[in-house]
């Protein structure tokens, strides 16, 4: 099992406020990507999860697509050579991925983070 580490991840509430203040924002039917970039940091790209029981009713839902969540961010630095933008991305769960299949949530996620990829190119002279 792989290990989502803590120093990836968004845990404060002024950090989730930062990156609302002034966020590149895509969205789709299951999710909506909130993104703002970071200057001057070492620190890798971080993720913040809100996926609410408005979301998801039942736990074991809530729990599945936050799981998928994760493993798509953590997958896509692989994919994508995100590793050289400092980010913090926020993703919060619509109410229609409660009943989408995993392999449309996670064709979700890759479409956004494509997106995202797109987007940040064009902002930053680091690509």
């Amino acid at each position: 099992m792989n290990k989502f580490p803590r120093q990836l991840r968004l845990t404060a509430s002024k950090h989730f406020q930062w990156v609302f203040a002034t966020p590149i924002k895509i969205t789709d039917h299951y999710f909506a990507v909130f993104v703002r970039q970071r200057t001057n940091d070492d620190m890798d790209a971080r993720l913040g999860l809100a996926v609410s029981r408005k979301c998801a009713k039942t736990a074991v839902n809530r729990n599945r697509i936050k799981r998928l969540i994760r493993e798509s961010f953590r997958l896509k630095d692989k994919r994508l050579n995100w590793v050289r933008i400092d980010v913090d991305c926020v993703v919060i769960g619509r109410s229609a991925a409660a009943t989408a299949s995993n392999s449309d949530l996670r064709l979700s996620l890759n479409n956004h983070w494509l997106r995202l990829q797109q987007r940040l190119c064009t902002t930053s002279p680091v690509f």
